[in-house]
């Protein structure tokens, strides 16, 4: 395996902004930060985008072979706090016992008037 992979995944959809899904460094994988654009999800509350997001992180680690015991960051870009218990909840119905490290950001706003989420994650491959 080369050292440094750029990566697209096909069951994310194409790509056409000037990023790639993931960049794969020897057995770590960061992936670009993901939302709930062009799912049924895109214009309900942050839990079900949320679950959006994790289901593209499914399809992730199911072609790299992974599991959520693997992830080591998340980052998250949210547009409101007034959702946090409902994130929450998600969140911990994905992490489990094996909890990432993480960082929560209020923003703005992103790319899209309907999202309310944005989610980075850093995988060890390994």
């Amino acid at each position: 395996m080369k050292k440094l992979q750029r990566i697209n995944y096909p069951q994310l959809g194409e790509v056409k902004a000037p990023y790639v899904h993931a960049v794969k460094h020897h057995d770590t994988l960061y992936v670009s930060g993901l939302t709930a654009f062009g799912t049924p999800a895109q214009r309900e509350g942050i839990a079900a985008q949320a679950e959006a997001i994790f289901y593209q992180l499914k399809q992730i680690t199911a072609v790299e072979n992974i599991t959520f015991d693997a992830l080591i960051k998340v980052t998250i870009f949210v547009t409101s706090l007034n959702e946090l218990t409902a994130l929450r909840e998600v969140l911990f119905s994905y992490f489990g016992q094996h909890l990432p490290a993480s960082s929560l950001v209020q923003v703005n706003g992103l790319f899209s008037p309907d999202l309310n989420i944005e989610i980075e994650a850093v995988f060890a491959t390994a």
